[in-house]
């Protein structure tokens, strides 16, 4: 059976691309992610409870694992929840 998805011209799809997000930590220069900011950590979390990725967020490396640590502590402590 053929394929019947319509292919979009070029154009479309290179409009579609996102700006580059900066990591927020590394902009505002914030050493420690704290675990009882919970508004913070809200940012990070889906309507599900999970942690959103680095390709959604901009976040680097060091402070996606950070923030993850970060959120596994405040859900141990019952500050967010799973």
């Amino acid at each position: 059976m053929r394929n019947l998805r319509k292919r979009q011209p070029k154009s479309d799809t290179l409009l579609r691309k996102q700006q580059r997000r900066f990591c927020y930590f590394c902009k505002e220069k914030i050493d420690y992610i704290d675990y009882k900011d919970l508004n913070l950590l809200r940012k990070y979390i889906s309507d599900k409870g999970k942690i959103r990725p680095r390709r959604v967020t901009g976040t680097c490396a060091q402070h996606q694992s950070e923030l993850a640590t970060t959120i596994k502590r405040a859900r141990e402590l019952a500050l967010i929840p799973y």
